[in-house]
């Protein structure tokens, strides 16, 4: 299979994954390489109530409890992440896999998306595109590092200040 048509395949099976609600879990050891990266782009500042945010999840936790050395797990990304906010896809959030930006020279895929989210904590809700930029596949089509740009304002304001700040 051509590298293109692999990363190609392996992101709509990755976006697939969500219309399923798979758990966390699964879909990080179903797709992703054995120390992957998640970066949920935004401000920093934003942290008080979208923990998620600006900074980058490294590896993955051994057990289920933190890790010893304080780093941020992608299964910790995970966790704050459902913790804050709920994700609502429907069949028409990901594009056909022909609509997607593939650079397979670059070793990266881009998807645009939409989707519904909520509150955990309000219940507030928004629908928003957002944007996934999947790279640092292996020769398997494992993705190494998924980065993510969506709609900040629109969760910060969700949220409200019940949650830290």
């Amino acid at each position: 299979m051509a590298r293109a048509s692999l990363l190609r395949t392996k992101t709509s099976l990755f976006c697939q994954a969500f219309l399923h609600s798979n758990p966390p879990t699964e879909t990080l050891n179903d797709f992703f390489t054995p120390c992957p990266q998640i970066t949920e782009h935004g401000p920093a500042w934003a942290r008080t109530r979208l923990p998620f945010l600006g900074q980058t999840f490294t590896g993955r936790r051994c057990s289920q409890s933190t890790t010893t050395d304080g780093t941020i797990t992608c299964d910790d990304y995970f966790d704050l992440l459902s913790s804050t906010l709920s994700f609502h896809p429907d069949d028409n959030s990901f594009p056909p896999d022909g609509q997607f930006i593939v650079d397979a020279a670059a070793g990266a895929v881009s998807v645009v998306a939409h989707a519904r989210f909520t509150s955990v904590a309000t219940g507030k809700g928004w629908e928003e595109d957002f944007i996934y930029r999947l790279s640092g596949f292996d020769d398997e089509g494992r993705i190494g590092h998924w980065e993510i740009w969506a709609d900040a304002l629109s969760a910060w304001e969700a949220v409200g200040r019940g949650v830290g700040g």
